[in-house]
C-alpha cells in the first residue's frame, strides 16, 4: 500500500490548480495587450502617409493635414462638455420614464397599462431621427420654442425611455415572487415591498444594459447635430471641416474623441457593475 505522504494533500493541489489559472490568464492577458499594440501600429502606420514599394507595386498610406489636426482640435475639444451633459440629462430623463413605463406594463389599471403600452408602440414606432426633428421643427409652429439642450434631451429621452421600459420590466420581474410573499407575510405594504425589496435588486439587474444604453446615447447625441443649435462634437467637427475643405481630418478628430469618452464611460460602467455585484460575490 503507498503511504498517504506520497500525495499532495488537498490545499497544495488546490494551489496549483489556482497557479496555473492565473499564468494562464496572465498569458492570454499579454496576448491581448500585445494584439492592442500591434493594431495601435497599424491604425497609426495607415495615417502616417508613407510611400512603399512591395513586389514593384507602389503603395502609399493616407496623409493627413497635421496643422489643421493640431490647430482645429481644441475647438471641437469644446464639443466634449455638451456632448456628455446631453447624454446624462437624457438617460436620467430615460430612467425615470422607463421606470414609469415598467410600472404601468405592470400594473393592473387598464389605463395605466394602456399609456405605457401606448407610448412604447408610438416611440419605438418612429424613428429617432423624425423625433428630433419633431421637437426643433415641429413645436415652433405651434408656438413652443425649446433651447436646443432641452429638445434634444426630450428626444433623446422619450427614444431611449421607450426601449429601456422593456429592461425596466424584466429587471422587476426578476425578483423573486417568494420575497414579495415573505414581506406581505411579515406585514409589508406593496409600495414598502416595491421600495425597499424589489426596486434595488431590480437596480442591479438593469444596471448593465442601461449602461450600454447610455454609451450608445452618447453616440447618438451625434444626431443633434443636423440641426445646428447644439454645438457638440460633430456639430464642430463639420463647422471646421466645411470651412477649410478638411472634412475628413475634422471627422477624424470627432471619431477619436468619440471613442476615447466611450471607452472611459465603459471603464466606468465596468467598476460600477463589480461594485454593484460586491454582495453576491461575498456570498
Amino acid at each position: 500500500m503507498r503511504n498517504t505522504a506520497d500525495f499532495p494533500d488537498a490545499t497544495s493541489q488546490a494551489r496549483i490548480i489556482q497557479e496555473l489559472r492565473r499564468q494562464k490568464q496572465l498569458r492570454f492577458s499579454l496576448g491581448v495587450n500585445a494584439s492592442y499594440l500591434v493594431l495601435m501600429a497599424l491604425l497609426v502606420l495607415a495615417f502616417s502617409g508613407v510611400e512603399f514599394t512591395v513586389l514593384g507595386i507602389k503603395f502609399s498610406t493616407v496623409s493627413l493635414d497635421w496643422d489643421f489636426i493640431w490647430e482645429r482640435t481644441p475647438f471641437i475639444f469644446g464639443g466634449v462638455g455638451l456632448t456628455i451633459l446631453l447624454s446624462i440629462l437624457s438617460i436620467a430623463l430615460a430612467s425615470v420614464l422607463a421606470l414609469l413605463g415598467a410600472l404601468g406594463r405592470l400594473s393592473k389599471s387598464p389605463p395605466a397599462y394602456a399609456l405605457a403600452t401606448f407610448y412604447i408602440s408610438l416611440i419605438r414606432g418612429t424613428p429617432l431621427l423624425l423625433q428630433i426633428y419633431f421637437f426643433f421643427l415641429g413645436l415652433p409652429q405651434f408656438g413652443i420654442v425649446l433651447t436646443g439642450l432641452t429638445a434634444g434631451v426630450l428626444a433623446l429621452g422619450l427614444n431611449y425611455g421607450a426601449y429601456m421600459t422593456e429592461i425596466m420590466r424584466a429587471g422587476i420581474q426578476s425578483v423573486g415572487v417568494g420575497q414579495r410573499e415573505a414581506a406581505l407575510a411579515i406585514g409589508m405594504t406593496q409600495r414598502q415591498i416595491m421600495q425597499r425589496i424589489v426596486l434595488p435588486q431590480a437596480f442591479r439587474m438593469v444596471i448593465p444594459p442601461i449602461g450600454n444604453q447610455f454609451i450608445a446615447m452618447l453616440k447618438d447625441t451625434s444626431l443633434i447635430a443636423i440641426t445646428g443649435f447644439v454645438w457638440e462634437i460633430l456639430w464642430r467637427a463639420q463647422k471646421v471641416g466645411r470651412a477649410n475643405f478638411r472634412n475628413f481630418e475634422a471627422l477624424l478628430i470627432a471619431a477619436v474623441f468619440y471613442w476615447i469618452i466611450t471607452i472611459m464611460f465603459s471603464a466606468a460602467q465596468s467598476r460600477l457593475e463589480a461594485y454593484m455585484g460586491r454582495g453576491e460575490r461575498t456570498l
